[in-house]
């Protein structure tokens, strides 16, 4: 379970930023004071600061200092350029036990994903996949599957031939409900 934060987009003004990072350490402290199963349920802290490396840093320290079972990265996705947004992934995960959960919050893109996974996020949660879906895309083993093309409308094969999991060997049913 999360801890409250208080997100801000990394694009408002500076004082905005620190002063959402500062509640978001002390709305930590009261969910560790009302937290009354913390054997049953892992409350993890979310880190904020915006883009800014110094308050990642200074809210690592801080959220590191509370030692829950595991650390967010929040208060991303919302307006910086990829780069801000890796390099500030790298920086949290610098910061933050290697030895416990570093999950980033909001991801968009499969790039994303993976380039989290390389800067050292072990969890995510991302659009990228409903989002593909929703738009009548799949992923197969063959790539990309565009499923509102002409090619598709009367194909009930398995997406990926010869794989075995649920989305494959249900296509048919599902596609002809739909």
């Amino acid at each position: 379970m999360m801890a409250l934060d208080d997100v801000v987009p990394p694009i408002v003004s500076d004082e905005r930023i620190e002063e959402a990072m500062y509640r978001s350490i002390r709305w930590l402290d009261r969910c560790i004071a009302a937290h009354k199963r913390p054997e049953d349920q892992n409350l993890f802290a979310i880190v904020q600061g915006g883009i800014d490396p110094i308050l990642r840093v200074k809210c690592c320290e801080e959220m590191v200092k509370r030692n829950t079972p595991g650390y967010a990265i929040g208060g991303m996705a919302g307006g910086e350029d990829k780069r801000s947004f890796w390099e500030t992934v790298k920086i949290c995960c610098d910061n933050l036990p290697a030895d416990k959960p570093r999950y980033v919050m909001g991801i968009g893109y499969a790039e994303d994903l993976m380039v989290a996974a390389l800067m050292g996020a072990d969890m995510f949660d991302c659009v990228f996949a409903t989002r593909t879906a929703r738009f009548g895309q799949a992923f197969s083993t063959h790539g990309m599957i565009k499923l509102r093309k002409e090619c598709y409308a009367k194909d009930f094969s398995p997406m990926s031939k010869g794989c075995t999991c649920y989305a494959c060997t249900n296509y048919s049913r599902a596609y002809i409900q739909m």
